[in-house]
């Protein structure tokens, strides 16, 4: 969901859009390709890069990518890391988005990054997008001017919903579970924070819950 939303924002803001889907081995990988080829379809996107980066599956520690370690039911209130954090992941993404974005020219790369996150995820805050930029500049050639936008990171679920709303994002076509493919279980830490976002927005969520119990 939050991709989407930012990917709207991206849309209202620019005149050609390019979309990166990044599998590591995840338990919802073909669930998550399929949306991203959904609203891809939406937005008429035809520059779409499809990568596989199975090493993080391999290197393990999250339960995302182990089947060893279980899938938690959501505490929304924990200040811990959970289990869910997949060591350094969205680091690895953005390197193959500058990759990318320097070979086709594109001056951003939107990220769907949410600092609510962050108490549990750290390459979710602000100051670990605003190191990676200096590391783009550093590292990128001289000439090239690539600049990580992180529209929503500021934003609480409800907003997020609520920007999605206003923009006409296909939330219809988004998958936030962590652990399902066809019917969201509605009980991961993913589940619980959607749920909870389109109930403080006043909405309904589009897609089927297995159970909702928040």
């Amino acid at each position: 969901m939050d991709s989407c939303v930012t990917a709207a924002i991206a849309n209202s803001a620019n005149d050609r859009l390019a979309f990166l889907h990044v599998s590591y081995g995840q338990r919802t990988e073909a669930r998550e390709r399929r949306a991203f080829n959904d609203i891809a379809d939406f937005y008429d996107v035809r520059d779409r890069l499809d990568i596989s980066i199975e090493h993080l599956a391999k290197i393990g520690g999250s339960s995302l990518t182990d089947e060893k370690i279980k899938v938690a039911e959501a505490d929304l209130e924990s200040k811990e890391i959970p289990l869910s954090y997949v060591p350094f992941r969205n680091a690895n993404m953005l390197s193959i988005a500058v990759s990318w974005a320097e070979v086709i020219g594109a001056g951003a790369i939107y990220i769907g990054a949410v600092a609510e996150d962050s108490s549990g995820y750290p390459d979710c805050r602000p100051e670990f997008y605003e190191a990676f930029q200096r590391t783009i500049d550093t590292g990128t050639k001289p000439d090239t001017q690539i600049e990580i936008r992180t529209p929503i990171i500021h934003l609480s679920k409800a907003e997020i919903v609520k920007k999605g709303i206003e923009l006409n994002a296909p939330l219809h076509l988004t998958w936030s579970c962590y652990r399902n493919e066809e019917l969201a279980c509605g009980t991961c830490d993913s589940c619980a924070l959607r749920i909870r976002g389109f109930e403080r927005a006043g909405a309904k969520d589009p897609i089927p819950y297995l159970k909702n119990s928040y």
